[in-house]
């Protein structure tokens, strides 16, 4: 999803972007025949037993479950009952993590199928202000030029893929099965040398520690790599020319050492040489005829990496081991408690250990726990063409330390998340959590100490952001959680007997608390048993069919909707009781549809600070479309649409505009295609709907995206809920916001989808409707 959409700090939602930190944290809803059923966080087990018995049921439901022991992977299973429709909306949050030096949020589009509307919107909000901005990824190729684009501000950036039926099938990978490939958005954010950034709301505090400008340091680096038999192929292909780039890139001051081991083990040099030309050659050659045969004796490679190390210290430079095998031990010793006690004791907190496990054989979980033992971490190496870049790419995150024995200190701090980091390097990001004590923002004092070439280094100075005291949101307190949840299953993982059980079960209390999808827990979307469900009945002969509610565990009428024998006037989109378009309205509440006349000049939305504002005239016969729109991009600026085209007047110039193109003024963007107009605003989106009838236009607005902005206004963004007070044969009452209305069924066109489906409706005034005069929202001129 950056920070968040419109504060800071990597932080990514559904697919809009806001500076990206970003944890796995899963909002699914579905809706099962136009009913709203919010997901649920259980334990893993009850979630599944839940999901099993609606599907023995027969009935619809979904589930989300974490991939493996990953918080970063999920999977989705839906079941749809016969002659159901389900539609399953899945929002999350994602904890970006820098490396090399940027952030990198990669959106998957593999539909399977040409897509009629498909759409991706991220946007980038940064306090400290952008750095720079690259799109990358198979989908960003010139056959898809025009279907990418950018609007770049200081603090903000905003990304728009946009392509069309055709074009979706013409990139490099697509074919009639549609897009096929990813689109990557890589970016970084201006930095300095000091203590870094430390968010606080609502007595909890996030730091993010990234300093820039420091003297690298140099390293002492040893790769162990399985030449066994299950290396055959590609695998052990792959590793040789990850190993030769690996090895050029090598600065002249670091020291360095190869092993390669089945059940013996293969020396370059028995000792840590220095990286100059001929020792790298001398290598490569040993690289090249590295060979795979025997069995894997992982005990005794390991511990001949760590005894190298051990033998040749150097005062201001890291010392790092790095491990790369396919498979769990087959020789020596092979009881991998038992190695792991011999590599914790051989390394002893003197430097990190990093596990690279290739394929999909390797026992993942025993290279991860033994890492995680000595301040490391493991990687899983997938078998494909790309397996020697994944190498590579390891290796460039720990080839420049900067930062050795890193320590985070909090005064005035509490529960906090991981402190002590024994290395910092290049392009990566320290991150920590926690509680200020009695919430005493006073009395907090952060400050890093690490050790930089033998001289201790001493960070202070934070730029802290302080949320406004009205805030009511609680991501910090859930970025602490996370980072926590996370730990604990790092810990669970290197413990065992009651220990172990005690660190699980927190981690899962705190998993169901902040309805975390993790390993112990999955989300289900199911009918709770006893919920109201739709029964159409078949109606009798030149008879309106009438909608009646019908409680699951009974058989008695909960009450028919009486309909009108005349259809009203359309519905205004974003009318339903949660803001969703009538389309996809209220799971309890049918959208609401106003008695509007037509020839009326209405404001559809104002957004000041972005300096947008659009009306609308709707046509002069029944009201039910608009024949003009005006957007306003300013005092000056603007583009009108009507039946004869589009005209554009910018900078006192005026043109027409009849095929696909971009205009960018200021912060807001246009976008004209044959069948509707997109208006990017950063935080809001619009989209003007075109359609022809008897040879004539008509227009229609709908509101996709909408500001959390208090000051934006209009019909579009008019937020209205309401709730069935009485239906009897002759009358229907609603209460909207406090206020009792007669409302009377009726039918609607929804021209905010393309499709534009007849739905029912309840016929309001608008007065009742709105809950202000009509008035307020008409302008004498567009």
């Amino acid at each position: 999803m950056g920070r968040k959409p419109s504060w800071g700090k990597p932080w990514c939602n559904s697919l809009s972007l806001g500076y990206c930190w970003l944890w796995r944290r899963l909002y699914p809803t579905g809706f099962i025949n136009r009913k709203e059923y919010d997901g649920v966080v259980k334990a893993k087990e009850q979630a599944q037993q839940q999901y099993d018995a609606a599907v023995f049921r027969g009935e619809s439901a979904g589930i989300v479950s974490s991939v493996g022991r990953t918080l970063e992977e999920f999977k989705t299973s839906v079941t749809v009952a016969p002659h159901k429709k389900i539609t399953f909306e899945l929002t999350y949050e994602e904890l970006l993590k820098r490396r090399l030096g940027k952030y990198e949020l990669q959106i998957h589009a593999r539909p399977m199928q040409p897509v009629r509307d498909f759409k991706v919107d991220v946007h980038i909000s940064e306090k400290a202000g952008i750095s720079f901005l690259v799109i990358k990824g198979g989908l960003n190729t010139n056959a898809l030029a025009n279907a990418v684009t950018r609007t770049d501000a200081d603090k903000e950036a905003w990304v728009y893929f946009y392509p069309s039926e055709d074009q979706q099938k013409m990139c490099d990978s697509c074919g009639d099965e549609g897009l096929n490939g990813d689109l990557v958005i890589l970016y970084d954010v201006n930095r300095n040398n000091s203590l870094g950034d430390i968010e606080i709301s609502n007595g909890y505090f996030v730091h993010h520690f990234a300093p820039s400008n420091l003297v690298r340091l140099s390293k002492n680096v040893v790769f162990v790599i399985n030449q066994s038999g299950s290396m055959h192929g590609r695998k052990i292909e792959q590793t040789r020319i990850a190993l030769i780039h690996i090895l050029n890139d090598l600065a002249e001051d670091d020291y360095f050492g190869v092993i390669s081991f089945d059940s013996n083990l293969f020396h370059w040099k028995r000792e840590l040489v220095q990286a100059t030309s001929a020792n790298v050659d001398s290598a490569k050659i040993f690289a090249q005829n590295i060979k795979d045969r025997g069995a894997t004796n992982i005990n005794s490679a390991v511990l001949e990496g760590a005894r190298m190390l051990n033998a040749n210290p150097r005062e201001g430079s890291a010392s790092i081991l790095i491990l790369l095998t396919d498979g769990e031990p087959t020789t020596g010793v092979i009881n991998l408690d038992k190695i792991q006690s011999n590599v914790k004791r051989a390394i002893a907190g003197k430097f990190p250990l990093y596990c690279l496990g290739f394929g999909f054989d390797v026992n993942f979980e025993f290279l991860e726990s033994m890492a995680l033992q000595n301040d490391g971490t493991a990687r899983r190496i997938y078998e494909d063409a790309d397996a020697n870049l994944q190498l590579q790419g390891f290796y460039e995150e720990v080839a420049t330390p900067l930062l050795t024995d890193v320590t985070m200190v909090y005064v005035g701090g509490t529960n906090l998340t991981q402190t002590n980091f024994s290395q910092y390097y290049n392009g990566s990001e320290i991150v920590v959590a926690g509680e200020i004590t009695n919430n005493d923002i006073e009395t907090f004092t952060p400050q890093v100490v690490a050790i930089s070439s033998n001289t201790r280094m001493v960070f202070n100075n934070p730029n802290i952001s302080l949320e406004p005291p009205e805030t009511k949101s609680d991501r910090i307190q859930r970025v602490c959680a996370y980072l926590t949840v996370k730990q604990l299953m790092e810990k669970e993982l290197q413990l065992s007997g009651p220990e172990k059980d005690n660190v699980k079960e927190e981690a899962l209390r705190l998993s169901l608390k902040y309805n975390f999808v993790t390993p112990f827990t999955s989300m289900v979307v199911t009918k709770p048993t006893g919920d109201i469900t739709d029964v159409h009945h078949k109606p009798k002969e030149g008879a309106r069919s009438h909608h009646v509610q019908q409680n699951d565990d009974s058989h008695g009428s909960r009450g028919a909707h009486g309909e009108s024998g005349q259809p009203g006037p359309p519905c205004i989109p974003g009318f339903s009781s949660n803001m969703f378009l009538v389309s996809h309205p209220d799971s309890q509440n049918d959208p609401l549809c106003l008695d509007v006349t037509g020839g009326l000049r209405l404001k559809l939305l104002h957004h000041p600070s972005r300096g947008l504002s659009v009306n609308g005239e709707l046509d002069s016969g029944a009201g039910e479309y608009f024949s003009r729109i005006k957007i306003h991009l300013g005092p000056e600026d603007h583009v009108e649409i009507d039946t004869t085209g589009v005209t554009v007047r910018q900078d006192q110039a005026t043109t027409h505009h009849n095929g696909q193109d971009t205009i960018t003024i200021g912060s807001v963007t246009v976008i004209f295609r044959d069948k509707e107009i997109d208006v990017n605003a950063g935080d809001t989106r619009l989209v003007i709907l075109i359609y022809e009838r008897n040879g004539k236009k008509m227009f229609w607005p709908a509101l996709r995206q909408r500001s959390q902005d208090p000051n934006i206004e209009g019909i579009l963004v008019f937020q209205q809920v309401y709730r069935l007070v009485q239906i009897i044969p002759t009358t229907t009452i609603l209460e909207i916001d406090g206020q009792y209305a007669d409302v009377t069924r009726a039918d609607a066109v929804d021209y905010s989808i393309v499709s534009t489906p007849t739905l029912s409706c309840w016929l309001v005034s608008s007065g009742s409707g709105l809950h202000r005069r009509l008035e307020n929202f008409i302008v004498t001129e567009l």
